[in-house]
């Protein structure tokens, strides 16, 4: 209806404007009457067509777009059917354009792509929505966009520049701008996204590593015998076939003791895209060590050689990430030939990582994430949620839902991730649950596939792994296809 509305009266103003003034009647009168038989103009058909376009043009935009349209596209719509690009002009003057996304309500900025104009997109977080570095934004600069004029935007918004790079795989140049004064992300996205300089932008998102509980253990000459990941993903037997030999199986995770008995001689490189000084972590160490142990523990895939990425950071059980360093360490992983990438964290819906992880998957990588622990009334997390990505719940020893496991269409796979032994910092270890090792089991499980079969696309890796995991009690959405196996998935037909 306020379409309606609006068209009507973006008519009425031009309309009026276009009626000659011997047309309009004296002090409000009565018109004079316009004789009939006279032949109707080209002027004439010209307003009568740019009426009817006019008053069809929001209607249509309207189903289009399956929304309501703002009052400023319906004023772009209307004045531009009448007045050609002078219309669009007097259209933006009247009315910006105001920053919404597809099927999005009017005015209301959803934390996914908006699209400002011809190749422009800026994603602003929406009102409740915290998971981000409060005063920091990411942003991308047009390439004629000179130095002044940036120095010139920085000092109007009060930003200071604190990191750029350029990604190979998606070959953007994105910048890590603070925020100075107290304007908040959302706001100061809004006034950026009025500037033509800047092609894109959004928040720094935060990503926190899921891992629910962990405590030290001391093991036993056989620890082994404890590891019922072993029991039940058929470790043994499958390790009869391969180990995951050299396959490079990538970790983003905080920094693992790569000094740690249960790794030496898998790890293949480093990197540290946070660039502070840390010691070993509890999680990255229990990640890696789930992957690919092979002293004490009995790793999934003992012999793949791992990519140690730190993009996380903190002390104890907690660590988190932000979307900048997640981009950089995914860039890394790719140009050392990751064939699997390990991704046990989540966080809320990012574009520029996904659209780097679309990048990463088009390659052949595959793409592996744990669902989340933030309980089965969640709404899903990423990147286990982003097109492309294997999402991995956490079952225990009976094949149980993790009580904590988010729930959903994202979740692909189960794979054992209650009360795991697992290597620890200082050459110790620890016993942990969440679905961040579940996904790790995943991973190993992926590497063992594609040590068998390494010219697998991702898409055929997810198919594999699917088709071979053990049904277990559960809704798809609660386990999805099932519990990995990783005899099931590598070993030969029978003839």
């Amino acid at each position: 209806m306020r379409v309606v509305k609006c068209a009507v009266l973006a008519i009425a103003i031009v309309v009026g404007a276009l009626v000659p003034a011997s047309a309009q009647a004296p002090n409000g009168g009565t018109p004079p009457i316009v004789s009939r038989s006279q032949p109707i103009t080209p002027l004439g058909w010209w307003v009568m067509g740019s009426i009817g376009c006019a008053a069809v043009s929001p209607i249509i935009g309207t189903v289009i777009l399956g929304r309501e349209l703002t009052i400023g596209e319906v004023y772009h719509t209307t004045l531009g059917c009448m007045l050609g690009p002078v219309g669009w002009v007097l259209a933006d003057a009247l009315f910006p354009p105001t920053v919404t996304g597809p099927n999005t309500p009017a005015r209301t900025l959803q934390h996914k792509s908006a699209r400002v104009g011809r190749g422009r997109h800026f994603s602003i977080p929406p009102g409740g929505e915290t998971r981000f570095v409060s005063n920091e934004v990411l942003l991308e600069f047009s390439g004629g966009a000179s130095a002044r004029t940036r120095e010139a935007l920085a000092r109007s918004l009060q930003l200071t520049q604190l990191d750029t790079q350029t990604f190979t795989l998606t070959g953007r140049t994105i910048e890590r701008w603070r925020i100075n004064g107290t304007r908040t992300v959302p706001d100061t996205l809004r006034l950026l996204a009025r500037n033509s300089n800047v092609v894109a932008g959004q928040a720094n998102g935060v990503y926190l590593a899921m891992q629910t509980q962990s405590t030290k253990q001391d093991v036993a000459a056989d620890p082994g015998a404890t590891q019922y990941v072993v029991r039940k993903l058929h470790l043994l037997e499958a390790h009869r076939i391969n180990n995951g030999d050299g396959v490079i199986v990538a970790v983003i995770d905080s920094k693992i003791d790569t000094g740690h008995p249960d790794l030496a001689g898998v790890i293949a490189a480093e990197y540290d895209a946070v660039g502070t000084p840390d010691s070993a972590h509890a999680h990255g160490t229990a990640i890696a060590g789930a992957i690919a142990a092979h002293s004490k523990l009995v790793g999934v895939a003992p012999k793949v050689r791992l990519l140690a990425a730190r993009a996380f950071s903190g002390k104890g059980e907690s660590a988190q990430s932000t979307t900048f360093n997640l981009l950089k360490a995914l860039d890394w992983v790719a140009s050392k030939n990751a064939r699997i990438v390990n991704m046990s964290f989540a966080g809320p819906p990012d574009v520029m990582l996904r659209e780097m992880l679309i990048k990463a998957n088009a390659r052949g990588i595959v793409l592996i994430a744990a669902v989340g622990n933030a309980g089965p009334r969640s709404p899903p997390l990423y990147p286990a949620a982003d097109p492309g990505v294997i999402g991995v719940t956490a079952t225990d020893a009976e094949d149980k839902l993790m009580p904590q496991a988010n729930q959903g269409p994202q979740v692909a796979l189960a794979a054992p991730g209650v009360e795991i032994l697992a290597a620890a910092p200082d050459g110790g270890y620890q016993v942990t649950s969440g679905t961040s090792v579940a996904a790790a089991h995943a991973s190993g499980v992926a590497a063992l596939l594609l040590a068998a079969k390494p010219n697998l696309t991702p898409a055929q890796v997810r198919s594999d792994l699917i088709r071979s995991a053990q049904r277990v009690p559960g809704k798809r959405n609660e386990v999805g296809a099932g519990v990995i196996d990783a005899l099931a998935v590598i070993k030969p037909p029978t003839r």
